[in-house]
């Protein structure tokens, strides 16, 4: 039997598909043409379902060692002073090319809401403008920030997550390979959500391509801004590419998620298997019939409400 959508997400993403039909998409390399189209979408999305009214957002800035400033937002529910409890910290996804914080409010508010625990959202810098190993450093950077003001925050530092989806799942398991590498602060757990990890990641496969809505021509599109002529090559570091690590013992335990119809499907069953392997405790989820960052567009259907309880409930628990 072949490969099909969901019948509900199928339904929601029916409107973009007829959108696309006789568009040429942007040749590989060309960020600024994904830019225009990807944010636009990013922003709808994010605008398409309510934003909690019980979640307060605080500003903070983030000195670099290179002598810049990246902003972060402070998530927390307005009844959630007390015992110091868990938190997260979040990196958005964009194939590490596009986003930034403001793009996620909404989404960021609903996990803070529904699951209690505050977030931390790190506006990294973005390639080609900030090629490797500025993302990942800025990254890395949230986590010592909230590390270092978990008192003022009410936060348990044994109790701090990375988490981020697609870029930013990569990002969290990066800053989790650097933060063991380091002996850097603790992790309690790596929230890797259709996580971008390998950037070898550039043959298309033929039972995906009709559905994917990040494709392989924008994987080797956000890989080389990254990267450069690196990407694919044999010297590109584990902090950078994480499936490149060479031994994943002593990484965080992880939660890991994909759909099958995503192109980053077998790198992350393959991550999933070796953090097993490696004696990392692992959670990990396929979800067939969807394609890449599909809750995001279809959040009413079946399939959606089970991937948001899933991480609703993984946060919840840290």
């Amino acid at each position: 039997m072949a490969l099909t959508l969901d019948p509900q997400v199928a339904e929601a993403l029916a409107p973009i598909a007829a959108a696309m039909v006789g568009t040429t998409p942007p040749p590989v390399g060309d960020v600024a043409a994904r830019r225009a189209a990807l944010e636009g979408l990013i922003a709808h999305t994010d605008a398409a379902q309510p934003t909690p009214t019980d979640v307060t957002t605080t500003e903070h800035h983030l000195d670099t060692v290179d002598g810049e400033k990246i902003r972060m937002r402070w998530y927390a529910k307005q009844d959630s002073a007390g015992q110091p409890g868990p938190a997260a910290v979040y990196y958005h996804g964009g194939g590490m090319i596009l986003g930034h914080i403001d793009l996620f409010d909404g989404s960021i508010a609903r996990y803070v809401s529904a699951s209690g625990t505050p977030i931390l959202s790190v506006d990294y810098r973005r390639a080609p403008e900030h090629r490797y190993p500025t993302p990942v450093e800025d990254a890395y950077a949230g986590l010592v920030w909230l590390h270092e003001h978990a008192v003022e925050l009410g936060v348990d530092p044994a109790r701090i997550a990375v988490f981020g989806d697609s870029a930013g799942g990569g990002l969290a398991a990066a800053v989790s390979i650097l933060a063991r590498d380091r002996q850097g602060p603790p992790i309690a757990q790596q929230i890797l959500v259709m996580p971008m990890l390998d950037d070898r990641n550039f043959a298309p496969d033929p039972h995906l391509a009709p559905f994917v809505l990040w494709s392989w021509d924008d994987n080797r599109t956000g890989w080389g801004a990254l990267l450069g002529d690196a990407a694919g090559g044999p010297d590109v570091p584990a902090a950078a590419a994480p499936a490149r690590v060479a031994d994943p013992a002593g990484l965080p335990p992880a939660y890991i998620e994909v759909g099958q119809l995503d192109i980053f499907r077998d790198e992350d069953l393959s991550y999933a298997l070796r953090l097993s392997q490696a004696g990392v405790p692992v959670e990990f989820h396929l979800h067939p019939g969807v394609p890449h960052e599909f809750e995001s567009i279809a959040f009413e259907s079946d399939a959606a409400r089970r991937v948001m309880a899933d991480r609703v409930r993984v946060l919840a628990a840290l």
